[in-house]
């Protein structure tokens, strides 16, 4: 069974403006930011957990790029139909029926 499109975008996920990414200033500090929070990764020991590691790492990028970046908004795309085009739908339904009855009138 095909998943429709509408359902695989139900997921709730964070994305970026990452459009910003082109202006320097912008890109300047979100490598400031990244390159901070990676940093920690070599103080990393053995005994430490890996996974508990790898999700600080992982909220320090999302959080600097929540900060720096922004969140990006969907668009919102208008109805191509109104009330108006489903009268003009319903009616050449109901010429077709008729011409469907008695086609030669």
């Amino acid at each position: 069974m095909a998943v429709s499109k509408q359902a695989a975008q139900k997921f709730d996920v964070e994305r970026f403006t990452l459009m910003k990414l082109s202006e320097i200033e912008v890109r300047k500090q979100y490598q400031v930011k990244v390159s901070n929070s990676s940093a920690a990764l070599e103080n990393l020991s053995d005994s430490e957990d890996i996974n508990m590691a790898w999700e600080n790492v992982k909220e320090n990028i999302k959080s600097s790029a929540k900060k720096n970046l922004g969140l990006y908004e969907l668009k919102q795309h208008k109805l191509w139909s109104d009330e108006e085009c489903l009268g003009f739908i319903d009616q050449r339904k109901q010429d077709k029926m008729q011409w469907v009855q008695d086609p030669y009138q």
